[in-house]
């Protein structure tokens, strides 16, 4: 009988191997290998130059009627293919023109399903399909990614699924990850000098994914499931009590997020890449001409702290129309009535103090565009008469602010939210959000979101310093725009920065604030201190107020994630550069080979020689320059540098 057995076992050992199969891919410049083994488990391996970088990991999903996908499977079908494109964003928020190259392999499983992976010259992303006759649900998503020992992560640890997802960058070693450790995406991890940032693309109708570790030194998929019950929190903290058991109650039919995994040797390449765009579906409207990019005055961040006026400053007709004279004053297209415009609760309730009537008439003579801040729940319940209103009013956006939540449903919310604002021709940016996912490709009216620890947090902290500011551009930037909302005009050093809710300064230069300008990508990008700072300063405002909000290309000249970051940005003819360095002083030779042929004059300003205790102090020079050119730049403790070169 034990040898009955023995030959059994053996037996089902062969039959296994047999079923075994590996299937490779390679990048189209041959770098990257992608080796998927389907036997027992779908697993996948990933090399950079033949040296491992990850893996093996493993892929599945688990469905409502038992099925494992990905487990116990057989390939009925794998089909290969190379694929070159090129994709012209509406708004190009990095470049104008976007080379879509990769190699694929699609495994066809006899489960119902197809696992699908691109291998792009810049990383790797796979993704599920199902093709199920009516609907189903997804009751859990695998995705245990290993990663060799010595890793090292930035990792942006959370405490739950409500969230801003406004976090600081840990680092730490990729095996102290416990199982314990929530994080949202993106997030960095670091092996054997290549950089590989896990984030996702094209996340409609199921849950945003989110991490753990797995004890192994490598991290596990983890996604919110469904809401059962919910209780709201005053008019905008709507808290899930109960979840249901599955994540997702979805079509039987279709496709499911892209799990991407950007991999690059240098970690400009994290800043340089278009991954998460080329990921995301093509843009759904129709229409898209009246889709205007820009630049926004915003009240918020400085409290309506305006000076050297005869009225009094606060949430008012005047005030706002101070804002839209710095505004038109000065080419900027926008300016936000943050919270406090109407009575918290109800959109259509106008607070004591404004004339929406007279300040909507006054904008558009001014050539000024307003965008209205929402509690994203009072809006959704009024969305029916809110939609109309804010066009009868002659609104150019929306401000959506809270959601704090990416499961199912409130994924599903900010799709419609784009689209139902697209049916009235208004502009959205996301607050209180999750990370990009490429909807600005699929819905270019959403410019921007948050989802960032941006300057607003000088308010109450210190953690949006310098050293934070130089490592949102290799992780969190790289998955979309971000509203960090850059430009405090009182600035101060790092030993005399504190926060001050009512009167905010920053901490570092006023030159590290400008640079931001230039190295943080947000299509709509603000203004945030108050116009009677701007007005007192009318050098560095023009500058700032003059500079672009999208790219036609984007070249990284000097990077080190959580240290520096120097990069160059073309718009049309002309080219802007910024650098930010952490707390420590910097010097970097700037080679301008990148340049056409041709004579240029550059305007730039750098940390004055005082910067480092007055953070404040700055220097503007105008010079002559030509392709080929090197420019020496110096960054003070928490400084920066900023150029804008135009053809003479």
């Amino acid at each position: 009988m034990r040898r009955l057995t023995v030959i059994l076992f053996l037996s089902a050992m062969v039959a296994a191997a047999l079923q075994a199969k590996e299937y490779s891919l390679l990048s189209p410049g041959k770098a990257i290998e992608v080796k998927v083994n389907v036997a027992e488990k779908i697993t996948y391996t990933v090399f950079y130059n033949s040296t491992l970088i990850m893996g093996p990991s493993e892929a599945a999903m688990v469905t409502g009627d038992g099925r494992v996908a990905g487990r116990s499977e057989t390939v009925a079908r794998a089909s290969t293919g190379y694929f070159s494109n090129i994709v012209k964003p509406v708004v190009p928020h990095k470049n104008s023109t976007v080379k879509d190259e990769y190699n694929l392999l699609s495994l066809r499983l006899r489960s119902g399903f197809t696992i699908t992976f691109r291998a792009y010259d810049d990383g790797v992303a796979y993704r599920f399909e199902s093709a199920l006759k009516g609907d189903m649900t997804v009751m859990n998503e695998i995705a245990d990614i290993q990663f060799p020992a010595g890793t090292m992560a930035w990792y942006p640890r959370e405490e739950s699924f409500m969230s801003h997802n406004e976090r600081t960058y840990l680092y730490a070693s990729a095996d102290t990850i416990k199982e314990a450790h929530l994080a949202s995406l993106p997030a960095v991890f670091v092996t054997g000098g290549i950089n590989v940032l896990l984030t996702e693309s094209d996340l409609e109708d199921y849950p945003g994914m989110w991490i753990r570790g797995n004890d192994r030194g490598g991290v596990k998929g983890v996604w919110p499931a469904y809401p059962a019950e919910e209780r709201l929190r005053g008019d905008r903290n709507l808290l899930v009590t109960e979840r249901e058991e599955y994540i997702a109650a979805t079509k039987g039919t279709r496709t499911f997020p892209w799990r991407a995994f950007i991999i690059t040797p240098d970690d400009a390449g994290l800043v340089e890449s278009d991954m998460v765009i080329k990921l995301a579906p093509e843009c759904r409207l129709t229409e898209t001409g009246w889709i205007k990019p820009g630049k926004v005055a915003w009240d918020w961040f400085n409290y309506n702290n305006i000076y050297g006026v005869d009225f009094r400053a606060g949430l008012n007709t005047e005030t706002y129309k101070y804002y839209i004279d710095f505004a038109s004053e000065n080419g900027i297209e926008y300016i936000i009535l943050d919270e406090g415009w109407y009575k918290l609760g109800n959109v259509l309730d106008i607070a004591p103090g404004f004339d929406m009537p007279e300040l909507f008439r006054y904008a558009e003579e001014k050539n000024v565009g307003i965008i209205l801040w929402v509690v994203w729940k009072t809006f959704y319940d009024q969305i029916d008469e809110a939609l109309p209103k804010f066009a009868e009013w002659g609104a150019k956006g929306i401000k959506v602010d809270f959601m704090q939540r990416d499961d199912q449903w409130m994924v599903n919310y900010y799709h419609e939210i784009a689209r139902r604002a697209a049916d009235y021709r208004l502009l959205v940016d996301f607050h209180g959000s999750y990370k990009p996912v490429g909807m600005i490709r699929t819905w270019p009216n959403v410019l921007t979101s948050e989802g960032v620890k941006g300057l607003e947090h000088c308010k109450w902290s210190d953690e949006a310093n310098p050293e934070h500011n130089v490592t949102l551009p290799f992780t969190r930037m790289v998955a979309g725009p971000m509203d960090y909302t850059p430009g405090a005009m009182v600035n101060m050093d790092r030993n005399s920065f504190k926060p001050m809710y009512y009167r905010p300064a920053s901490p570092g230069t006023r030159v590290h604030q400008m640079a931001m300008y230039a190295v943080y990508e947000s299509p709509l990008q603000m203004l945030a201190d108050n116009p009677s700072n701007y007005r007192r300063e009318p050098e560095c405002t023009s500058f700032m107020a003059a500079m672009p909000v999208v790219w036609d290309e984007t070249r990284v000249l000097h990077a080190k994630i959580g240290d520096y970051i120097v990069v160059a940005r073309r718009n049309g003819k002309e080219w802007f550069i910024g650098g930010m360095t952490d707390w420590t002083a910097r010097e970097f030779s700037l080679d301008l080979s990148f340049l056409p042929e041709g004579s240029y004059t550059m305007t730039s300003f750098a940390d004055g020689i005082n910067a480092d205790r007055y953070a404040s102090d700055w220097k503007r020079s105008v010079t002559d320059i030509k392709k080929g050119d090197t420019v020496d730049i110096k960054m003070a403790p928490g400084g920066g540098w900023v150029a804008r070169i135009t053809p003479r």
